[in-house]
């Protein structure tokens, strides 16, 4: 008995239907034949003699096959139909299994979008799993797009300068590396081209340079004439002048602080602090320190101390104003100002209360060098209770540094200089640096700021306050 099942009929006409007739009577006698009983699984294909397309077919179950209704798609050219065809069912491969695509990837909880900055790879090049082949600039950090399977880039599907989101397809890769040989041929015919209709638009403009050259003489006769009576200011010509785009980071840094300066109410305090004691300490341990740490001891870890010494002293100036309400954080994370090539960026290190020197050594200098790699998280900049920026380090004497939204204040750091100090009567010189504190007035009042302040000085003149809690 057969059980397979004709989807659809295909109708071409009296001779067509007598061997479309002859063709179910050759598969009746197949079937009953010991030969195919003894066949698992068998596809019969019914087409009538000169149809070029056949569209669905069904398989015949035999004994001891399994069912199966998947409909068939397929074109063929004419078939002889003087037997019956018996095909084996193979699955369907497409070039598309060789192509993967690489996408942007989620880019952080308060990021939508960013630009495509610049690709680390061409066309054609070979690339490994997880490797970089794209950087996009975001607000906060640059992020990199990474090839999700190893190959060869066939394309890319965007621009440098083009706005993505995550998900955005970036490129597509070819697995199998056939895409290395099709690159280049594809790009040859764009550059040959053009050439023979360059060399007409050169035999056209020939004659045209004589006519080109007489106008510019009487432009620069004619604007040279009112320079000569003119009063007004010479302005430098555009030509020497260069417009570029400002990056995200840029931007983002640009409006962060303009909203900073709209929103608080700016004001800074300042104190000097004298550094004898604290560079005393430093070049007395300093190779103890790394030796047992294996990592070099610095100022930074000294005046972070101290600022979690001052905060615990002045809990104020931890805290933010949150609409109507005051935030007291009961934490301290310490927000440090890198500066680096593309902007201005600021990782945290976190529960700096619970960290001693070497601690606190060891995440400024992985935090640092990440800000300067490029390669810092968005979750390493998110937070933070207070900010130490060092102008320091680049010769800044003084300076007004400005609150980091949501904080409250910022402490600034300055360069050491050796200065004549009184010391007990006597005029001495001494490593003096000026620290700075810029505070929101709407919430710390000057008595809490000043005496923060005073807390830093104390603390870094004399490190031995941090062991006694005094």
């Amino acid at each position: 008995m057969m059980l397979g099942v004709l989807k659809r009929r295909v109708a071409s006409g009296g001779a067509s239907s007598s061997i479309l007739k002859q063709s179910l009577q050759n598969v009746r006698a197949a079937a009953s034949t010991p030969r195919a009983a003894s066949v698992a699984e068998t596809e019969v294909l019914l087409a009538p003699r000169g149809i070029g397309h056949v569209r669905n077919y069904s398989r015949l179950v035999l004994p001891g096959s399994t069912v199966s209704l998947t409909p068939k798609r397929d074109v063929f050219s004419t078939i002889d139909l003087t037997g019956t065809k018996q095909i084996w069912s193979k699955g369907f491969s497409s070039d598309s299994a060789d192509l993967v695509e690489a996408v942007v990837p989620f880019m952080g909880e308060s990021i939508t979008d960013g630009t495509l900055a610049t690709f680390l790879k061409k066309p054609g090049d070979r690339v490994e799993v997880d490797e970089p082949i794209a950087q996009i600039e975001t607000d906060k950090v640059t992020i990199d797009v990474a090839s999700p399977e190893a190959g060869v880039i066939k394309e890319f599907v965007v621009k440098e300068g083009d706005t993505v989101e995550p998900g955005t397809k970036v490129a597509i890769i070819s697995k199998s590396g056939e895409a290395a040989h099709v690159a280049p041929s594809e790009k040859i015919p764009e550059k040959a081209a053009p050439k023979p209709s360059e060399k007409k638009e050169e035999v056209k403009q020939t004659p045209k340079p004589e006519v080109a050259a007489e106008k510019p003489k009487k432009s620069t006769a004619a604007a040279s004439t009112p320079k000569q009576t003119a009063s007004e200011p010479q302005l430098p010509p555009k030509d020497r002048e260069r417009r570029v785009p400002m990056t995200r980071l840029r931007k983002r840094v640009a409006t962060r602080l303009k909203d900073s300066q709209n929103t608080f109410a700016l004001l800074t305090t300042f104190n000097e602090v004298d550094m004898t004691n604290l560079m005393k300490l430093r070049s007395e341990y300093k190779d103890a320190f790394y030796e047992k740490h294996g990592v070099k001891l610095g100022l930074m870890s000294g005046f972070i101390k101290a600022a979690v010494s001052a905060l615990q002293h002045q809990p104020v100036v931890n805290a933010v104003i949150d609409g109507d309400d005051i935030i007291y954080r009961d934490y301290v994370d310490i927000s440090i100002a890198v500066g680096t090539p593309k902007g201005l960026v600021v990782p945290v290190i976190r529960n700096a209360d619970r960290m001693n020197f070497a601690d606190i050594e060891k995440e400024i200098n992985t935090l640092a060098k990440k800000a300067n790699d490029g390669t810092i998280s968005i979750d390493e900049m998110a937070g933070g209770s207070f900010t130490i920026s060092n102008g320091g380090v680049y010769g800044s004497l003084l300076s007004t540094p400005i609150i980091n939204p949501p904080q409250s204040a910022i402490l600034g750091m300055h360069s050491i200089v050796s200065r004549p100090v009184v010391v007990g009567g006597n005029v001495l010189p001494r490593p003096m640096m000026y620290v700075a504190l810029t505070y929101d007035h709407r919430l710390i009042d000057g008595r809490e700021a000043v005496f923060f302040l005073r807390r830093i000085k104390d603390v870094v003149e004399d490190p031995r306050r941090l062991l006694l809690d005094v």
